[in-house]
């Protein structure tokens, strides 16, 4: 819980930091190009370590294939997260890390999710479970839209951003994005994620 809540605290950090990067549309990774790499950085190992501290927590919990299945995603989730912290947006490896995160833990939390809403020491917070487990795999729907949508507004009047003489630190006053806000989004949902099924297995141990 401790390592989710210092990943908020790194993310809102650095809203204050860098304003340069308009947070409407320019990805958290971004900020690995501004002044505060190393904040940045920072968040990646706090995130690592609070998915890998959860998925020890959990461990206890597992007696179905699917909630083991969930577990060792987790534990890669963990890997992409740490390797984000090591190879910033600049190096090819940064592709690697955000599959292995963003795409891994909404399926971990789902297979974990479902696993432990069965069990009876965790029917109580079924609801919770269950709902912050749906958000992690919405958010990522929700980003992968607002991406559609702003790459579909620049080809619409010609935009293009990879072209060595296009301006990338503004966008046209027509193009309206919020793919940033959904990347940050994400971020929340998944560190909102980690936190309720950590209270959870905290409560669950202690009974």
């Amino acid at each position: 819980m401790i390592g989710a809540l210092a990943v908020l605290l790194c993310l809102a950090a650095l809203h204050v930091l860098s304003p340069e990067f308009d947070p409407s549309w320019r990805m958290v990774s971004e900020y690995a190009n501004g002044s505060y790499g190393w904040l940045l950085s920072l968040m990646f190992v706090c995130w690592a370590v609070s998915t890998w501290a959860l998925a020890a927590a959990l461990k206890p919990f597992l007696h179905s294939r699917a909630g083991t299945i969930g577990w060792i995603v987790l534990l890669i989730a963990g890997v992409g997260e740490m390797l984000a912290a090591i190879f910033d947006i600049n190096h090819s490896l940064h592709g690697l890390a955000g599959a292995l995160g963003i795409l891994g833990l909404p399926l971990a939390a789902m297979l974990l999710g479902i696993s432990l809403s069965h069990l009876a020491t965790w029917k109580p917070i079924r609801p919770l479970v269950l709902l912050l487990s749906n958000l992690t795999w919405l958010s990522v729907v929700l980003m992968a839209f607002a991406m559609f949508q702003l790459f579909s507004q620049l080809s619409a009047i010609g935009y293009d951003m990879t072209a060595p003489t296009t301006p990338t630190s503004t966008l046209p006053d027509e193009v309206h994005a919020f793919v940033g806000w959904a990347n940050r989004f994400l971020i929340v949902a998944y560190c909102a994620w980690a936190m309720g099924m950590a209270w959870g297995a905290r409560k669950r141990s202690a009974s």
